[in-house]
């Protein structure tokens, strides 16, 4: 039984009270030490939940709309030639020509007379061999030219229609470059190679052209 009030607490008392203020002590200090522990994983555990939950949702919003993009990406197979993004040559060979010729339409166009750009070298490089429904056409060209007209030459040739992608840049910068008739070399130039492709257009039954 517990004392009356005001009565003094007898030693056996007074121990067990001391007991259990310490067991309290060390209960609390216990879940402080390993509240960081239990709690920290639980709260990563809610955060992961919760983004499976919104990943879920946006899954499901995707798959709602699976025939509409369906249709959509039938509706530009069906447009055939009609596409800006492919190359209008039913050939890789025609395409390559193609893409030759414009090449050295956009350097003529970026240096009249050849004053400040020259193309020194277009190869062709043969990719029948690579897997898929779209072949790309790639022609290797090497440039000497000044820094205004590298620019030019690049930035038509990425804003072309039908799509032309530049990969493989090497930019190499010259004290001197030489300008086809004339005798007095350029300073300043740049020697600049890389690799200019296209894609065909794939066909209905997704061979490549040939």
């Amino acid at each position: 039984m517990s004392a009356a009030p005001g009565a003094r607490l007898s030693p056996a008392q007074r121990d067990r009270w001391l007991a259990l203020a310490l067991l309290l002590g060390l209960l609390l200090l216990a879940l402080a030490l390993l509240w960081p522990l239990l709690g920290t994983p639980l709260q990563a555990v809610d955060a992961r939940i919760a983004d499976l939950q919104a990943r879920d949702v946006r899954l499901r919003g995707l798959l709602q709309q699976r025939p509409q993009v369906e249709q959509r990406l039938a509706a530009l197979d069906a447009r055939g030639g009609g596409q800006p993004e492919f190359l209008l040559e039913p050939t890789a060979e025609l395409a390559t020509a193609a893409l030759v010729q414009q090449l050295e339409t956009v350097v003529a166009q970026a240096s009249p007379g050849g004053r400040g750009c020259a193309l020194v070298n277009r190869t062709p490089l043969d990719d029948a061999s690579q897997p898929g429904r779209y072949r790309r056409v790639t022609v290797q060209v090497r440039l000497r030219c000044g820094n205004a007209e590298t620019l030019a030459v690049l930035h038509a040739l990425e804003s072309a229609r039908p799509y032309l992608f530049v990969d493989a840049l090497n930019i190499t910068a010259q004290r001197y470059f030489a300008v086809p008739g004339s005798a007095q070399p350029q300073e300043g130039g740049l020697d600049v190679g890389f690799n200019l492709s296209g894609y065909l257009r794939p066909s209905a039954g997704g061979a490549h052209g040939d």
